[in-house]
């Protein structure tokens, strides 16, 4: 498809006499540093999240099983179902036979009992609830199976090559299984949907408050409370996966995801991710350009019911680079697809951002449709046009 492409805007940041290259540093002391984070771990990666920037990786393609991490994906189809329309946050959900009966972490839901959407999403964020999971999972595909059908093919439509689900809690399965970086990618895509932390963030919670079965959440993932820039995001334990988590931080502008899996203690865990953590913030940092759903420009159609719609952006876009450096010479341009026919939707992608050091593209993101547009009626089109006469007489 033909596209064109227009200038937006061009950032310079001259502020050191010479322009130091994209994340350098000393190649000995980077390889000393490295070498001490995650060591214990089966695998490991560490990455930012706007630019989705490896900052750290070991054996992250290697598959195993995620445990319980297997709900970042759970919770990714919840948000976009949320996003959608398609379920709705203060709706209450019927529990079903099968969603109580789930054994491991659970809040004890009971067969025929109704929770709003919004505590079962605490159940699952903060306490890592596997009947809260079949029980939205139900509610949104109408089967726990037809939901994990769901779950893969996101993994497809994310270009995952390694990452099978078998359900939607991360129960030990025959073929279950992911990579560390697989699940770093499921995490940048769910953390799109901010408000999330909102529910990974809490420490500690009640359920049921004032009645007979009132159930104390306690967050799984103590780093939320012991570190603190953590706000999430999901733990994972078996017998065979050992002891996992995918934690995301924020300081400032700057968010990275560190995933560690197969330590053989909780402590030594969270003790390898705080590592990982401070490594990224020490090191790095991160130069916030647009936020999500920025105009970036408008786009006109004649024969649209209504004339207009913005064009913005899918992600929070930023640049990064190691501490005390900084880009010369940045541009940045968006390309729009040629040829767009009507109707459009909220949320289609229809281009890409280009974030450039003179001509090396630092960053590439979506562009998406703020605003839908149908076809104008013929009743439209023709009073359109006559308000266009009457301005020319």
């Amino acid at each position: 498809m033909n596209k064109y492409c227009i200038y937006l805007v061009m950032i310079s940041f001259i502020l050191f006499t010479s322009f130091v290259p994209y994340i350098t540093v000393d190649a000995a002391s980077e390889k000393d540093s490295d070498s001490k984070l995650a060591s214990e771990a089966k695998s490991a990666i560490l990455i930012e999240q706007d630019t989705g920037t490896i900052l750290f990786e070991k054996d992250s393609q290697e598959k195993l099983p995620p445990a319980s991490m297997t709900k970042i994906m759970t919770l990714l189809l919840i948000m976009e179902a949320l996003e959608k329309g398609t379920l709705k946050i203060d709706e209450l959900v019927r529990v079903s036979e099968n969603a109580a009966s789930m054994g491991g972490s659970q809040i004890f839901l009971e067969a025929g009992e109704e929770m709003l959407v919004s505590d079962l999403l605490k159940g699952i964020a903060i306490a890592s609830a596997n009947d809260a999971s079949v029980a939205l999972a139900e509610r949104i595909s109408g089967s726990e199976e037809a939901f994990v059908k769901e779950m893969n093919n996101k993994v497809k439509e994310l270009g995952l090559e390694n990452t099978l689900f078998q359900n939607t809690s991360g129960l030990p399965a025959e073929n279950h299984y992911s990579t560390a970086y697989d699940m770093s990618v499921i995490a940048r895509e769910l953390l799109k949907y901010e408000n999330i932390t909102e529910y990974t963030s809490i420490y500690e919670d009640y359920l049921r408050k004032g009645k007979e079965n009132e159930f104390w959440l306690v967050n799984t993932n103590k780093l939320v409370r012991f570190h603190p820039n953590v706000d999430g995001l999901k733990t994972g334990y078996t017998s065979e996966a050992k002891y996992c988590l995918t934690a995301t931080a924020k300081k400032d502008d700057m968010r990275i995801i560190a995933v560690v899996l197969g330590y053989d203690s909780s402590k030594e865990r969270n003790s390898a991710v705080s590592s990982m953590i401070d490594y990224a913030f020490n090191r790095y940092e991160t130069t916030k350009l647009f936020d999500k759903g920025e105009k970036i420009t408008e786009i006109e159609f004649i024969k649209g019911q209504r004339k207009s719609t913005n064009i913005i952006t899918s992600q929070a876009i930023s640049t990064l680079h190691s501490k005390g450096e900084a880009f010369e010479n940045l541009t940045t341009v968006y390309e729009l697809d040629d040829n767009l026919t009507l109707p459009i939707h909220a949320g289609d992608e229809i281009g890409r951002l280009l974030v450039k050091n003179n001509d090396e593209v630092l960053v590439e993101a979506p562009l998406t449709v703020e605003q839908s547009i149908d076809n104008a009626s013929f009743l439209t089109l023709w009073k359109r046009s006559l308000q266009e006469l009457t301005i020319f007489e």
